[in-house]
This record gives structure tokens, C-alpha cells and sequence, in this order.
């Protein structure tokens, strides 16, 4: 059988077309979420270890000419990389990228949104789950609450799309998924609840702390009105997103655990230690830095087997991660090592 030419289209052995690229840029972070990172004795990736800027941008050359159109920059917490807006603007620069978007805490975003946009990212993505300053430091374990929205308000003035990201851990945050959705029709912000995933580094989730995507319509419809399903603009979005009967505003859902799109996945990530992972639950990785740092490799020879790596990474994809199955199993990596 041949191989694949470059240019044929990225996909896995089930049929499912990969166009979009998460990269981890650090798997550090100025906040410490509970669900997320223990408050002390983190072992981060040693500096060195870390893809460096041009060899980021070697692998997304790579995927771009595989047919990888979306790139979503990642940490950790993205923003506490130096000089963050230098790798914007080369990834924007790639031919074949069509949309950038990044994912961050915000609490650096106020000084970084402008010189952002002007780098080229597209859009962003803040997570917050609160508007409560006491519960937002319960939850983060830092006093930042002010920082973050003091962000937002940049990121909005700097002319970058903003949706935020709220993890929802049941008898935690009932309180504030109504206030949330307030503000984001106040600020004309979409509100992604995401369903709390088996991916902290303690050990900490048990499946009745998750606050289900159908229990937030509900605590929504009660408080706010009745909200409708918006037909999906793209099947391979992992959001299931929803309006308000009113027109006025947004919400969606990342219900990983009671509603898993992995039939529709189009996603494939870089880890900041230079990985390939088909899966953020995924117990297997491929090795590009070894590539990326072999100097006995020319240019068109190393770009050549990044394209053989990313193409193996996807065929070795699985059907689904079987979270509500027996068989599940958590990954090694807590959800900070391998990308958000």
C-alpha cells in the first residue's frame, strides 16, 4: 500500500478529517485552581526541555501543509511565557493558518491584549469561574479576580473576541453560572460551562462533582429564561451552544463527560516538552523534539519527518476516550503538562 502524499488530508483510521492544532506553549501557571495543580511541589518541565519559538513554528509548518487550518495556543498559563506575542506573530505569519486563538487565566492579560492582537491572534479565550473575589481565590488559591476582569475589559478594547471558559464543580459553583451568563449579556461574552474532567493532578475528581451541561439549563432557564439550541455551524465543534429566547446572549457547553464529541474530534496537540498527543486523554505520545533538536538533519529532511510524525500520531488515533466506560483509565499527565 502507499503512503500518503503530503498533501492528502489528515486522517485518522475512522475517517475523522484533523484541521486544528492545540500547542502548549508552558506547563507553568501563575494561578494554583484546586482542580487542577496542588497549591505546592509542582515539577515543572525544566526550561530547557521546552519547545523553543522556532521549533514551535517548525511543527505547525508541518501540520499546515497537512491541512491544519485552527491553531489555539495553550499552557499552563500561555501569558506567563516571555515575549508571547513573537510567536503570534510567526504562527500568524504561516501560510494555510486561518484562525489563532489562545487560552488564558487573564491575569496578564491586561498589558498583553493589545500588542496580541496587533501580532495577529484572532481571538481568545479567558477562564473564570467566578465573579465572587472570596470563591475566586477558594478556587485559585490567588487574589487576581480584579486583574482578570480589569483583562477582559483590554482584550475587549484591543477588538479580540472573547469567550470564557468555567469549569463547573457541582455544590461548588451553583452560585455563579447565573451571574456569569448575566455578565456575558451585559458584555456580549459567550460563557462555556465545561463539565469537570477527570484531569487534576491530585486525584480529586469523583463523577458526582460534576456539574452536568443539563443541570446548568436548568439552573439558567430558572433564573435567567428559557434558552433555545443553536443549529451547530460546524458538527466537529466540541461546544453545544445555546441562545437565549430574549437575542440576548450566548452560552455553550464542553459536556466531556455526559455528552463526549470524540466521533466529531478534528484536534490533534503539541505539548510544550515537543509531544504529540491524538487525545487530551491520551496514555501515548510521539516525540517530535527529538526531531526538532537532531542536528545531523537538514531543514527539508526534518520538515519531512515532522509531516511522517504528525500523519503517524493520527492514524494511532482512538475511536474515543470511554470516560463512561469501566475502561476508562485517567491519562499519566494532569490537565497543566499536557495543554488546556
Amino acid at each position: 500500500m502507499n503512503a500518503p502524499s503530503q498533501h492528502a488530508p489528515l486522517l485518522d483510521g475512522f475517517g475523522r478529517l484533523h484541521d486544528n492544532l492545540r500547542i502548549s506553549v508552558t506547563d507553568r501557571c501563575n494561578i494554583r485552581c484546586f482542580y487542577c495543580m496542588p497549591e505546592e511541589g509542582v515539577n515543572f518541565v525544566p526550561h530547557g526541555e521546552v519547545l523553543r519559538y522556532e521549533e514551535i513554528e517548525q511543527v505547525v509548518r508541518a501540520a499546515a501543509a497537512l491541512g491544519v487550518r485552527k491553531l489555539r495556543v495553550t499552557g499552563g498559563e500561555p501569558l506567563v511565557r516571555r515575549d508571547l506575542p513573537v510567536l503570534i506573530a510567526k504562527l500568524a505569519a504561516i501560510p494555510g493558518i486561518e484562525d489563532l486563538a489562545l487560552t488564558t487565566n487573564g491575569v496578564l492579560l491586561e498589558s498583553l491584549a493589545q500588542p496580541l492582537a496587533q501580532a495577529g491572534l484572532r481571538r481568545l479565550n479567558v477562564h473564570l469561574d467566578t465573579l465572587d473575589r472570596q470563591r475566586f481565590l477558594d478556587i485559585t488559591r490567588r487574589d487576581d479576580l480584579p486583574r482578570v476582569l480589569a483583562g477582559i475589559d483590554a482584550a475587549q478594547r484591543a477588538g479580540l473576541p472573547v469567550k470564557i471558559n468555567a469549569v463547573a464543580v457541582k455544590d461548588l459553583v451553583e452560585a455563579d453560572i447565573a451571574p456569569l451568563a448575566r455578565f456575558g449579556r451585559e458584555r456580549g461574552i459567550e460563557i462555556r460551562y465545561i463539565e469537570f474532567m477527570p484531569l487534576d493532578s491530585q486525584g480529586l475528581w469523583l463523577r458526582d462533582k460534576v456539574l452536568t451541561a443539563d443541570a446548568i439549563l436548568a439552573l439558567l432557564a430558572s433564573e435567567i429564561g428559557p434558552l433555545d439550541p443553536i443549529p451547530d455551524a460546524d458538527p466537529r465543534a466540541p461546544a453545544l451552544e445555546y441562545r437565549f429566547r430574549d437575542g440576548i446572549g450566548t452560552v455553550g457547553f464542553i459536556a466531556s463527560v455526559t455528552r463526549p464529541f470524540c466521533l466529531n474530534c478534528n484536534r490533534i496537540r503539541l505539548t510544550a516538552d515537543g509531544h504529540l498527543r491524538y487525545c487530551l486523554f491520551a496514555h501515548d505520545e510521539m516525540d517530535v523534539k527529538t526531531t526538532l533538536r537532531d542536528a545531523s538533519l537538514s531543514a527539508e529532511a526534518r520538515q519531512a519527518r515532522l509531516v511522517e510524525l504528525i500523519r503517524a500520531n493520527v492514524s494511532a488515533k482512538w475511536l474515543g476516550h470511554e470516560i463512561n466506560t469501566e475502561r476508562f483509565v485517567p491519562p499519566p499527565r494532569p490537565m497543566y503538562a499536557i495543554g488546556g
